[in-house]
């Protein structure tokens, strides 16, 4: 994953998608391996723009179905959902077997070459999943970071998170109102600045 999405953990890999979009190849997989649908080390040579716009249009299905859960009107739900079960019953998810690695250890592979069909159907079983379980689908929460639209599982204890990360969007606001008081402080009474 890329830059700040390291430290962003929504908790499930469906919602993962959300919060990066797969704009190309290189990016969609480093994704795959970052959420681990394939294990470290997987050849992904075959991924190029139809994976991207594989990706992408399970991205806007699970969008427009999670932002549906927190209360957004959308009349696209139908057809998202249909488009939704479609994807998730296209393929088996890929199998994945145990080999032994470099050391001797156990580690995980895959029974073949990655396919585009496969990983999206295990993301989009995974939406599936989610939407389906009343107590998961309780937890989903949207950052109240301003300007972020990112999604996670509240998990927390007390279900308070607030934001995706307390160090990016929650530092933000933290900053904000840091400068809020400073200014607040800085005017004299009456709320007007002195002229010099």
């Amino acid at each position: 994953m890329d830059g700040d999405e390291r430290r962003f953990d929504p908790g499930r890999r469906c919602l993962a998608l959300l919060a990066e979009p797969p704009t190309d190849p290189g990016r969609l997989a480093r994704w795959l391996l970052g959420c681990g649908l394939v294990p470290p080390g997987t050849p992904l040579t075959a991924v190029d723009d139809d994976w991207v716009e594989r990706f992408a249009e399970l991205r806007v299905h699970i969008g427009v179905l999670v932002r549906a859960e927190l209360g957004a009107h959308t009349p696209d739900v139908p057809a998202a959902l249909d488009r939704l079960n479609a994807l998730a019953a296209a393929a088996a998810p890929p199998a994945p077997r145990a080999v032994r690695g470099p050391d001797g250890r156990l580690v995980r592979a895959l029974g073949g070459a990655p396919r585009c069909a496969p990983l999206v159907a295990t993301v989009a079983r995974d939406a599936v999943d989610l939407l389906t379980d009343p107590e998961a689908r309780a937890l989903i929460r949207q950052c109240e970071g301003d300007h972020c639209h990112r999604v996670y599982l509240d998990t927390s204890r007390g279900g308070r998170r607030r934001w995706c990360s307390s160090e990016m969007c929650g530092n933000r606001e933290r900053v904000a109102r840091h400068r809020a008081r400073a200014v607040r402080t800085a005017e004299p009474s009456g709320g007007k600045s002195r002229r010099r």
